[in-house]
């Protein structure tokens, strides 16, 4: 039964319309893996009963759609109604939602299988899953000749870790400021973060709201865009929700390169920046020169001020959004003895939040302050729209752009200590982020080492199927197919 977790989504898909294997069987299979590989620490609840219980009711034919016994996991980001959620942190263990996220609510309307709920940065902070309350995620892969056990990236972490070792088919993920594109590139899979606005935000618990994304993350650019069609879609719920037509963006599909302009932005040439990433974006160029597309450069001047920008305005969010966790609505509670209510804000905020998440609110609540707004906040967002600008006039030029997806493959546990070198490995995904704009990673190589590295295509407002289109092109000249 093993064979089945080794399916792509769409072969799964396939296999069941067939009768081929019953969604019984899938489910089975998945969760049989996910017994097998608790030691990743992928998930933080597992929900067999609610799997095989969905599962059944596609076999007996009372749930269809497209994704109709299609086994998931879920990022703890996510509200699923009767299973505990957390994003991650200590102050809301033990909270379980009597409500579903639109996200999870699309899924589930289209016949989808959930898994269970999957490890993550607490609140989606981090870049190497090693601030989650509930343990830090292991990637599956290793390096060779190492047995040091590796980051899977961030905040994704858990879907990663799921997707790539055959815990579940795909994985619902969040990406802020590369959270979806960073992990999938550590970990050799298919990750996008759509177009801001594609797909509703209510339910899915708030880090940065100008900036919070959902999207998919899976083996292949197909699934990929399977999963994104079910999960984006107009919600009254959410004010920044597009009220615009989700495409059949997987039907569309085509792959074709023949007539469309590559940008490469000259400023993403970092110095100092590693060889083998630079000479695999040089063969992501060459893979998509040969399949027709015509290369431009491209300009994007203030790219140097993006890690700045984001990390001015999204802990300034952060601080807002975070503020509703005071011990008294959901989630933990610690009331010192004798203590009055501030006291209980005081030390339930200070035994549920972990050291990154402080960190963040002290940054965002000091640049939202009355001396320093204008200085900080205000400058942020005037910088922001520059980005937005100059990606703009690029797309003038060019119909996607073309850059790698981090700078580095992924690296050791404890390995980048300083706050500050771990912020930098979002240096490529977050100007994006900041524009609001549609970006994929995919799979594009091994490094040296024997670890997986990714290209990231970047597109227009609203142009997911040209984004998903360059990203086929590149998956089918990589023909990656390692796997940890």
């Amino acid at each position: 039964m093993s064979a089945l977790t080794d399916l792509s989504l769409a072969q799964m898909k396939a296999g069941l319309a067939a009768k081929q294997f019953s969604a019984v069987e899938l489910a089975q299979a998945h969760l049989d893996a996910m017994a097998a590989n608790r030691h990743l620490n992928a998930y933080i609840v597992e929900t067999p009963e609610l799997a095989l219980r969905q599962a059944k009711a596609v076999d007996d034919g009372s749930r269809t759609g497209p994704l109709a016994g299609i086994p998931l996991g879920i990022k703890d980001l996510f509200a699923v109604e009767g299973v505990q959620t957390t994003a991650g942190s200590n102050i809301l263990k033990g909270f379980v939602p009597r409500y579903e996220s639109s996200v999870t609510a699309n899924l589930l309307r289209d016949g989808a299988v959930f898994l269970g709920k999957l490890n993550m940065d607490e609140f989606a902070m981090g870049s190497s899953n090693e601030t989650s309350a509930y343990g830090r995620v292991i990637s599956p892969w290793k390096a060779k000749g190492s047995d040091a056990e590796l980051v899977p990236g961030g905040s994704s972490g858990g879907s990663a870790a799921a997707v790539s070792a055959r815990l579940c088919a795909g994985a619902t993920g969040t990406d802020t400021g590369g959270s979806i594109r960073q992990p999938a590139a550590f970990v050799g899979i298919a990750g996008i973060k759509p177009t801001y606005g594609r797909a509703s935000r209510w339910g899915t618990i708030a880090f940065a709201s100008s900036l919070d994304q959902a999207g998919p993350m899976a083996r292949t650019v197909t699934d990929c865009a399977l999963m994104l069609t079910s999960m984006c879609g107009f919600d009254p719920k959410d004010s920044t929700s597009l009220d615009i037509a989700v495409p059949d963006w997987a039907a569309g599909l085509t792959g074709s390169m023949k007539g469309k302009r590559v940008g490469i932005p000259a400023e993403y040439r970092l110095d100092g920046m590693d060889a083998e990433i630079a000479a695999l974006w040089d063969q992501g160029i060459a893979w998509l020169k040969a399949e027709g597309a015509e290369i431009v450069s491209v300009s994007l001047p203030h790219t140097k001020y993006a890690l700045p920008t984001y990390y001015i305005v999204a802990p300034a969010e952060a601080s807002s959004n975070l503020a509703r966790y005071d011990g008294v609505r959901y989630g933990n509670r610690v009331t010192p003895k004798g203590g009055n209510v501030h006291d209980m804000y005081a030390a339930t905020r200070a035994a549920g939040f972990g050291k990154e998440v402080k960190r963040r609110i002290m940054i965002g609540t000091y640049v939202l302050s009355a001396g320093f707004y204008d200085a900080y906040y205000t400058q942020a967002q005037k910088v922001r729209a520059l980005i937005a600008r100059d990606f703009a006039q690029a797309f003038e030029q060019c119909d996607v752009l073309l850059t790698p997806t981090a700078p580095s493959p992924a690296f050791a546990f404890g390995a980048k200590a300083d706050p500050l070198a771990m912020y930098l490995n979002d240096v490529f995904t977050v100007p994006a982020s900041l524009a609001g704009l549609p970006a994929m990673s995919v799979p594009a190589g091994l490094s040296a080492s024997g670890l997986p590295l990714g290209l990231q295509i970047i597109g227009r407002p609203l142009d997911e199927m040209g984004v998903l289109d360059a990203g086929l092109a590149i998956e089918r000249a990589a023909g990656f197919t390692a796997r940890p």
